[in-house]
């Protein structure tokens, strides 16, 4: 296995929310549409933390009501 380089650590770079967009590395998206971006991360994480963490999925259940007429 190869080991990786070490992280620079003094490169920091702040920005403002009037400077959104303008950065190549950040999207100009909604904060919906960025939550989408990040998801599968947030998945792969919570697996490390709790194996058994399941994504809800749609419900397929089919039900039917019938009322008598009285």
């Amino acid at each position: 296995m190869t080991s990786l380089p070490p992280m620079d650590r003094s490169v920091v770079k702040l920005t403002t929310l009037d400077q959104q967009g303008l950065d190549s590395g950040v999207p100009n998206a909604t904060p919906a549409e960025r939550l989408l971006m990040v998801w599968p991360l947030t998945i792969t994480a919570w697996a490390f933390k709790e194996p058994n963490v399941v994504q809800p999925r749609l419900q397929r259940h089919v039900t039917r009501l019938i009322r008598s007429e009285s």
